[in-house]
């Protein structure tokens, strides 16, 4: 029997029981992890307010055996708040449909329990941070956070040089499939043609440009999010059930 401590960030809650929950929270030093919280339904359960999707928590595991990740769930024993995100995201629609379509992802680019997710942990606090504090549109704020999700985990999309041969940009076709913008000697069947503000904007908001970000129009805003929403779904190969539901 073992005690695991780290902090991590609660990607959803499921019923278990009358009293209990199954807890899946994503941990900077295990990865994603999902753990069954006692007793944190009950009315008068301090602890279960802190175990709530959006929550940055400091957790303390009880496992059985030398491993947190093993044959049944461990349990989540006692929790800390870091940050409470969530009473800044759940307060306004367009912040929290983004939020959650950003939970989602984090799970999804998580697959494996136990695998540490260094860089998607620090992408989904800081993208969370950043959320509740309104400091950007919540759409703007969500692409970015899927644009660097898949960057990280190895699908970065190229917004200037030809995905396919190298050649230098801007390039006028984007195509999914390739990995970007392609030029015209290696457009592929299925390839649209972006405006160029809508690729400058993405290419922003991967960089971290926010000054031009900010500075985009709607339509080019929601060009950009249709071209995000395509090259996610073409990567995790079936989409994100609360993109439907986010605002653009």
């Amino acid at each position: 029997m073992s005690l695991f401590r780290d902090d991590g960030v609660v990607l959803r809650t499921q019923k278990l029981g009358e009293a209990d929950r199954i807890i899946t929270i994503l941990t900077r030093g295990h990865g994603r992890v999902r753990a069954v919280a006692r007793g944190v339904r009950r009315t008068k359960s301090k602890f279960g307010a802190r175990l709530e999707p959006f929550s940055h928590v400091d957790v303390q595991f009880f496992a059985r055996g030398s491993e947190l990740i093993g044959r049944g769930l461990p349990l989540c024993t006692q929790s800390e708040t870091i940050a409470p995100y969530g009473g800044g995201i759940v307060a306004d629609y367009g912040r929290y449909t983004a939020g959650t379509a950003m939970l989602e992802t984090a799970e999804r680019f998580t697959d494996h329990e136990g695998e540490p997710a260094v860089q998607q942990y620090l992408l989904l606090v800081g993208g969370l941070r950043t959320l509740a504090r309104a400091e950007h549109a919540p759409n703007l704020i969500l692409d970015a956070f899927l644009l660097r999700s898949l960057a990280v985990n190895g699908y970065a999309p190229s917004f200037d040089d030809c995905a396919r041969c190298g050649m230098p940009g801007p390039n006028r076709f984007f195509s999914v499939a390739s990995g970007g913008v392609v030029c015209g000697d290696c457009r592929v069947p299925g390839s649209v043609v972006p405006s160029a503000e809508a690729v400058e904007l993405l290419s922003a908001l991967l960089t971290g440009d926010w000054e031009t970000a900010d500075a985009s129009q709607a339509r080019h805003v929601r060009e950009g999010s249709g071209l995000v929403s395509a090259y996610l779904h073409w990567h995790l190969e079936r989409g994100l059930r609360s993109l439907r539901y986010v605002e653009k």
